[in-house]
Formats: C-alpha cells, sequence, structure tokens
C-alpha cells in the first residue's frame, strides 16, 4: 500500500527490498565472494557480491536514521553497520530496508533531514538515492 505524500516510491522500494535480500540469499557463497555484473549507470564497482550489498544496507540505514533523527527532533548521529558473513548480505539488506520503510511512516517526503554527510535535505532526496542503489544492485546479481 502507497504511504501518503511518498507516491509509488514506498512500493517499489519495498519490491526491491524483497527481490534483492531474496537473490542474495540464494547466491552460493562463491557467487557472494565475486563481483558483481557492471553497472550500466555511474555505481562504483565493488569486489564481491557481498560487499555490494554491505554498501547498499548502509546506504539504506542512512536514510532510516536521517529520517527517524528527524521524526523523533533529535540529531543524526549516523551508525556503520557491522561486517557480517557474505552469508549475512540478504538479511542485513532486508532489515536495513525494512528499517527505512518504516521510517518513512514517521516522515514525510517534504521534511527536512540532516543526512550524513552533513547535508540538510527533503527526505525524500535519501530515500530516492537509496532506492536507487538498491535498484542498481537488483540488476547486477
Amino acid at each position: 500500500m502507497t504511504e501518503p505524500g511518498w507516491g509509488s516510491l514506498r512500493d517499489e522500494l519495498a519490491a526491491d527490498v524483497r527481490r534483492v535480500s531474496d537473490r542474495l540469499r540464494g547466491l552460493s557463497p562463491a557467487r557472494l565472494a565475486g563481483p558483481p555484473a557492471p553497472s550500466a549507470d555511474r555505481w562504483p564497482t565493488y569486489g564481491s557480491c557481498a560487499q555490494a550489498a554491505r554498501t547498499v544496507a548502509q546506504d539504506l540505514v542512512d536514510a532510516a536514521i536521517a529520517l527517524e533523527a528527524a521524526a523523533d527532533r533529535e540529531v543524526n548521529e549516523g551508525r556503520d553497520l557491522p561486517v557480517l558473513s557474505d552469508l549475512a548480505a540478504g538479511d542485513q539488506v532486508a532489515v536495513t530496508g525494512h528499517d527505512l520503510l518504516a521510517a518513512m511512516g514517521r516522515t514525510g517526503p517534504d521534511t527536512l533531514v540532516w543526512f550524513r554527510t552533513s547535508d540538510q535535505a527533503p527526505a525524500r532526496r535519501g530515500v530516492e538515492h537509496a532506492a536507487q542503489a538498491l535498484a542498481d544492485l537488483r540488476r547486477r546479481l
């Protein structure tokens, strides 16, 4: 169901969180340790599919924390995700993706939030960046 104000962005993000986490969970250890396909866009190269997933999971959690901090009127102090086993990559994407989806329910897309880069911008900008990174990963797996 589309959250008011977020349009289809929430639905698209939820679908990609499910697709990417399922795909990562189905990859063999060797495939997780191997590099993803090259990006057709400007996204960086990664040494492994697991590394790409960790980077995207960090993007998801960065956006979630920014939205939650704005909703709670707190300072965004950020949080680095732990580096877990390659086999946990799908779970990290799923958990951080669901955290972002929950945070979107607490903050509107036009709410000004502080992102980790000490940059204040509308919440939509951080969510769109995370969604684009996730979509790129989906295409590369």
